[in-house]
């Protein structure tokens, strides 16, 4: 049986995780059960990125993504084509969700940052576009 889906939009947006709250910790669950707009095909986590240096820079074919900054903190800056804006991620209950077609980068990580990367599809290299001038071509001629 196949849960309902978030509505799926075009648009980076923020989505609260659930936060279960115990004398002994708080707990967040993320399930395949519509939380997100999309199936859970992939994850993976970015760890002990050094001072100054920033992850991704690309955007997908297919994939779409919801990055959660597990420990400390982090910018994602994203671009649409049209223009960009940055989302500030440092609490482990609100997470990220970027759709397909979506320039991305994470950078300006803190100190024992972890960023949590849950995705729609497994990895293909085919399925990434990793240069800027042909993102906005490809979103300005509705290839994206």
């Amino acid at each position: 049986m196949s849960a309902k889906r978030r509505k799926k939009t075009q648009e980076a947006h923020v989505i609260t995780i659930a936060k279960l709250r115990d004398k002994r910790g708080n707990l967040s669950v993320i399930e395949d059960n519509g939380l997100l707009p999309f199936s859970i095909a992939r994850t993976y986590w970015i760890y002990d990125v050094p001072g100054g240096e920033s992850r991704g820079g690309h955007a997908y074919f297919k994939s779409e993504e919801f990055i959660i900054a597990l420990s400390g903190s982090f910018e994602v800056n994203i671009h649409d084509g049209n223009g960009e804006q940055t989302f500030q991620l440092g609490r482990c209950n609100k997470g990220l969700y970027v759709p397909a077609g979506t320039w991305r980068r994470i950078q300006n990580f803190a100190t024992n940052s972890i960023a949590l990367v849950i995705t729609s599809t497994a990895y293909s290299p085919k399925d990434y576009i990793r240069d800027f001038d042909t993102f906005v071509k490809l979103k300005q001629n509705g290839q994206l």
